[in-house]
């Protein structure tokens, strides 16, 4: 988790910074940019906080829930540039289900840090697994990174897909292609 930003000390760095790199801060298109740096930065890593809802699986409900196209984006921590796509999560519940909008409060939450995209998927899955109690948890995540679109390869429109299957979606051969095949249908 990153802590609590310095908003005055990260403000003066951004100036420094974009200085440093030749842009001019004096003038007035640019004067607040520094500030508008830390502001973007500081929401894209800061999660909004949730409760985790689950209910008691009283109709012993035994099929896949799968939530698509969950928005996702987080910053590459290697370059510290962008990387945005989607999420689609799903798990086989046990004992407990979980408030539907959760899914993807879980996906915000873990994407609120500088990382990579294999480890933001794991800790989806991880979470799920850990909090609700599932059989089986099944996150793919696609996303573009800007780091390998806008420098470097400079390979626009290129995406990377990452899973992380566990429980009976990892073993059971037939749960696995159920939930993937779900999740190719979301695009």
């Amino acid at each position: 988790m990153v802590s609590d930003p310095d908003v005055q000390a990260a403000t003066e760095a951004a100036a420094d910074l974009l200085i440093a790199l030749g842009v001019d801060v004096e003038s007035e298109s640019l004067a607040r940019t520094p500030e508008r740096m830390v502001l973007a930065l500081t929401e894209m890593l800061r999660p909004r906080p949730f409760e985790m809802t689950t209910f008691p699986n009283d109709g012993g409900y035994d099929e896949l829930i799968v939530a698509r196209n969950i928005p996702v984006r987080s910053l590459c921590e290697h370059h510290m540039l962008p990387f945005v796509g989607t999420a689609h999560v799903g798990y086989l519940p046990g004992e407990r289900i979980l408030g539907l909008s959760k899914l993807a409060r879980v996906v915000e939450h873990c994407a609120g840090r500088p990382q990579v995209q294999e480890r933001l998927t794991t800790q989806v899955s991880t979470w799920l697994r850990d909090q609700l109690g599932a059989v089986g948890v099944g996150v793919v995540i696609e996303a573009e990174h800007l780091c390998m679109t806008l420098r470097g390869v400079q390979a626009p429109g290129t995406s990377t897909v990452t899973s992380s299957l566990l429980g009976v979606l990892r073993d059971d051969h037939r749960t696995r292609a159920e939930f993937l095949a779900l999740t190719r249908s979301a695009g």
